[in-house]
């Protein structure tokens, strides 16, 4: 683990600031569903010294001298990335999952092309279409939303939409869906409708690599992921797509898109690939979604009301107006407990993005920190217990002592916190 002496030392005002957030994450609740903790090792190796070198172009064709080393972790890196998902080809370079699906979308799409993705206010990505993303702006959207009273997708809903507006490209994959997703059956939608289909598994990535939800890959000419959040890799991105796009892909994200790849990050994605295809990686995963099922339970049994009625994955959707709070309440009152969440539209929100009716909890964070079904439990009635009084000063520092007395049970990283 690194000791940020050198930092502490060079300045002193920059390790204050990393001094705080890292007591931050060790006494707080993490439950923003796109967050997660790292390994020590990955740690390191995006901290190591490969930030020093720069590597435009891809292994064997590079713009710079001196890229042997790295050409040989980048290697690697896609060597154990393809493994893991049985994917024909992929890049790791994308520096996010943003980059990544606009990679996808100006190798395959000219501006004015039609794409269709789930709209972001019923679980969808402002990538997918959204009109403040270049997605939105740059390309006609058509989006699907999901059904008003199961509040999950409406696959037939899907199909008749697809057949009537014969979208070039279409998108499934979720930001802030706790459902499984039939990525099946959206292949059949795309080969009846004449489109390309895209999946964006950027919050499902570690469960798709355990084999706990569908893999999209044999389904699918593009998966595009994240390599934080669930697969519990650095912050960065990842494309997967069949053999005949590889070349079209490559080009699109460098020199399309990006300059020099982040070679520490791609060193640590190898770590993380790695780590996702040990038998405790899966073990993990099926934590992670016990964890979310559990939950759920007990935010239920305490008056919450959970859209779409449960999860099947790593997150939920806690419709806090049922309790007589807006998202943004709900939020700001969880931050002074000491429990991080943000606030979500919910599908069909009488709200705006910024006030919502919703909060998206996540459990990866604290499944890595070994916390298992009886601690969400207490994590539950530690949420429900600061929602009943969001303005409440004295009953949130309560709350927010026993949050930490429950993280001093479970140390994020032995010796740093």
């Amino acid at each position: 683990m690194p000791t940020y002496e050198a930092l502490r030392s060079a300045d002193p005002e920059v390790h204050a600031i990393v001094s705080a957030e890292r007591k931050r994450q060790a006494e707080g609740l993490e439950l923003i569903a796109s967050e997660n903790f790292v390994s020590s090792a990955v740690l390191e190796a995006a901290g190591s010294v490969l930030t020093n070198k720069y590597a435009e172009g891809y292994p064997g064709r590079r713009y710079y001298g001196g890229c042997d080393v790295v050409d040989s972790v980048e290697r690697l890196a896609r060597k154990r990335a393809k493994r893991l998902f049985g994917a024909e080809h992929v890049n790791v370079q994308p520096h996010s999952g943003t980059t990544a699906n606009m990679a996808v979308y100006f190798a395959m799409l000219e501006p004015g092309d039609k794409l269709m993705g789930l709209d972001l206010s019923c679980g969808g990505h402002l990538t997918h279409g959204h009109h403040l993303s270049y997605s939105g702006r740059d390309f006609e959207v058509v989006s699907y939303g999901v059904d008003r009273q199961t509040e999950q997708i409406d696959y037939d809903e899907v199909e008749r939409l697809a057949l009537s507006e014969r979208p070039k490209l279409l998108i499934c994959g979720a930001s802030a869906y706790s459902r499984v997703i039939d990525f099946e059956r959206f292949s059949r939608i795309a080969e009846a409708s004449g489109a390309l289909l895209m999946a964006d598994i950027a919050h499902i990535a570690g469960l798709v690599a355990a084999g706990i939800h569908p893999s999209p890959v044999p389904h699918c000419d593009f998966v595009t992921t994240t390599t934080h959040k669930t697969l519990r890799g650095p912050r960065g991105g990842l494309i997967m797509c069949k053999k005949a796009h590889a070349k079209v892909i490559n080009r699109a994200l460098f020199p399309g898109l990006q300059g020099g790849p982040l070679m520490h990050i791609i060193a640590a994605k190898a770590v993380a690939f790695k780590e996702a295809a040990s038998d405790e990686f899966v073990q993990y995963q099926h934590n992670i979604v016990t964890n979310a099922q559990r939950l759920v339970a007990k935010l239920e049994n305490r008056g919450f009301r959970i859209v779409s009625g449960g999860t099947d994955n790593h997150l939920c959707l806690l419709d806090v107006t049922s309790v007589g709070l807006t998202g943004k309440v709900a939020e700001l009152a969880l931050e002074k407990a000491g429990v991080t969440v943000n606030k979500n539209t919910i599908p069909y929100d009488a709200n705006p993005p910024m006030v919502a009716s919703g909060i998206r909890l996540g459990t990866p964070a604290l499944t890595s920190r070994g916390m298992d079904a009886d601690a969400m439990d207490e994590v539950g009635e530690l949420i429900a217990d600061a929602l009943a009084a969001p303005e409440d000063e004295t009953v949130l520092a309560a709350v927010k002592r026993r949050v930490e007395e429950l993280c001093r049970r479970f140390p994020l990283y032995e010796g740093l916190d």
